[in-house]
């Protein structure tokens, strides 16, 4: 399936196909000097094959784990495309889950004042969430995703077959996001996975892929409806960067403290057949301090996504306080 994200002259294709990266050269212009970035978390098959279908590849292999997203790396990368003699003419594609995306596109966006970049994104998480939309980042000072641009990619490719290497906490994590997505637009999705209906996972990720399209496609730079594509961050950030667990499993756990008491339990209920927590042990004020860091801050308050029902949400502008007694309940 191919779902078309229309941006105008950013507009790009995502692939949803199993076994398209097999067929990346047809799909991806890579006749050019292309920089593959990976991280060795990734079977390294992946970008061996790819590597195969290119002119000229520089391959990169970045250590597994989101602490690799920071400014050493990013000079890293930067410095490696000098040396080869990159031209605003080749490209770097990202091959890996969203740690690998995020610094990817931000290299690949800030090089010679931007070059092409292609995603290919390996776990369930960053198919479902920062494979599309062009966020991209690296963390510094603790704070996560705070230096980065807007850039979109020119392609996607979502592989299915890549599903099949990941262990079953790093598909929980990836079930999060497209919870997430039911849970802020699309009801019938969130009653799909709560009921375990008979619906593979391919088709649950391409309804959540739509629903981001949709909210890209309206909001690409984040002014205002895009916003909601945030809901369980605000707080699920903060118990990241404080505990280590994947993204997905703090997302989830924040997204608990965002939503009225009868989403809540429902939410509860698919988190534990997902195989995602439901609880956590904590330091909570250094949540709390890693929430109050968050670039959304505006006026004293930061506004986050609640969800009163499933497929409806709004932005809520809270005080610290007010999230200070949300992380109270983790």
């Amino acid at each position: 399936m191919t779902i078309r994200i229309d941006l105008g002259d950013r507009s790009y294709d995502v692939i949803v196909e199993k076994g398209c990266m097999e067929k990346a050269s047809e799909l991806l212009n890579l006749n050019r000097k292309v920089l593959i970035v990976t991280d060795d978390g990734v079977p390294s098959d992946y970008s061996e094959s790819l590597a195969e279908q290119c002119k000229d590849a520089v391959l990169v292999k970045l250590p597994q784990g989101e602490s690799s997203k920071n400014i050493i790396n990013y000079e890293l990368l930067q410095n490696r495309m000098l040396d080869e003699g990159f031209t605003r003419a080749d490209c770097v594609v990202a091959v890996g889950g969203g740690m690998v995306g995020d610094i990817s596109g931000f290299a690949a966006s800030t090089y010679m004042r931007g070059i092409d970049f292609y995603n290919i994104p390996t776990t369930l998480l960053s198919q479902a969430d920062s494979s599309i939309g062009g966020k991209t980042a690296i963390n510094l000072g603790g704070a996560k995703n705070i230096v980065g641009t807007f850039w979109q990619p020119k392609a996607v490719l979502i592989d299915s077959a890549t599903l099949q290497t990941l262990p079953d906490d790093q598909i929980a994590s990836g079930m999060a996001e497209i919870i997430k997505s039911g849970l802020i637009s699309d009801a019938e999705l969130f009653e799909m996975i709560e009921n375990q209906a008979d619906t593979n996972l391919e088709d649950l990720l391409i309804r959540s892929l739509l629903v981001k399209k949709h909210v890209v496609e309206e909001d690409e730079r984040e002014g205002g409806l895009r916003r909601i594509l945030n809901f369980g961050h605000t707080i699920g950030h903060g118990i990241e960067s404080v505990t280590g667990i994947l993204h997905g499993h703090a997302v989830a756990l924040g997204m608990t403290l965002m939503c009225s008491d009868e989403v809540r339990e429902r939410l509860l209920g698919v988190m534990d057949s997902c195989r995602l927590p439901l609880s956590i042990d904590c330091d909570k004020d250094a949540v709390y301090k890693a929430v109050l860091s968050d670039k959304k801050m505006k006026d004293g308050k930061i506004g986050a996504v609640r969800v009163e029902e499933p497929g409806t949400c709004e932005i809520v502008d809270y005080t610290p306080d007010e999230l200070r007694k949300r992380i109270e309940r983790l």
